[in-house]
């Protein structure tokens, strides 16, 4: 325990220095807002920049807070996925080819709690950073759209939180696994391009963690899918499975650290 703190509070630190915690969470919340105020305002913006005919009437369909919600999720599923992703896929990695894993590994650590610690300032980062951005899109959501039921929205929220656990544990893993430009390559192959490619042709197939957010979704129709229990447990599985595989690729791997 006393470990994982230390290194904890290493990890934490680093992040605090490098501002992830301040431009991680505002990247989120302008991703979060762009669809409610570029939806609410479309006609003026084509009206002012549009150069429409004379006489030509625009009318925009009626939208609903689900469909705002699901606009912004979509934003934070590709954009915000790929930077995060991007950012966390070196946490392990480049520690190893910078030699500053060196000044580790000589010490009595754990790998367990090497890699938790990193997961668990990761998650807290993707976490905070998804909160944000669903707090700034439900605002002008209920400002501009209508009102949501708190309770819908807050299992949504959880459900997202769940999804940023494995989104981390994934990515980590890899970084674990291969060096920097290999581990974000394959972090982002199988995360934000999975999940393009459910979109595309996930009507094959019902039980996938990639559809945790689309699911989470649903409680805001007051709609649960029969399979987002079975999805749920999939993904702790898949949670466990990632940490213990990069738990035991952070110890194999210790000997290629530069010195």
């Amino acid at each position: 325990m006393n470990n994982f703190l230390t290194l904890f509070t290493k990890e934490f630190r680093e992040a605090w220095r490098s501002l992830k915690f301040v431009w991680m969470p505002l990247l989120f919340i302008v991703l979060g807002i762009m669809d409610p105020l570029t939806n609410y305002f479309m006609e003026d913006i084509l009206g002012a920049v549009g150069n429409l005919p004379e006489g030509f009437m625009l009318t925009m369909p009626e939208l609903h807070p689900i469909d705002i919600l699901s606009a912004s999720t979509s934003q934070f599923q590709s954009i915000g996925l790929v930077v995060l992703v991007a950012t966390m896929a070196s946490a392990i990695s480049r520690e190893r080819q910078n030699g500053m894993a060196t000044l580790l590994y000589v010490r009595p650590i754990s790998f367990t709690a090497l890699f938790m610690s990193k997961w668990a300032v990761a998650s807290l980062l993707g976490i905070i950073s998804g909160v944000a951005g669903y707090a700034g899109s439900l605002y002008y959501t209920v400002l501009l759209y209508g009102s949501v039921e708190a309770g819908a929205f807050i299992k949504m929220l959880g459900t997202y939180c769940l999804w940023i656990l494995l989104v981390m544990a994934v990515t980590l893993a890899c970084s674990a696994m291969f060096n920097t430009a290999v581990a974000m390559t394959f972090a982002i192959l199988l995360l934000p391009v999975g999940l393009m490619i459910d979109s595309i042709i996930g009507s094959f197939w019902s039980l996938s963690p990639w559809k945790l957010s689309a699911y989470g979704l649903q409680f805001i129709s007051g709609k649960t899918s029969e399979y987002y229990t079975e999805t749920l447990f999939l993904t702790v599985i898949l949670i466990i499975a990632a940490v213990l595989l990069g738990i035991l690729y952070a110890k194999r791997n210790a000997a290629t650290a530069k010195i």
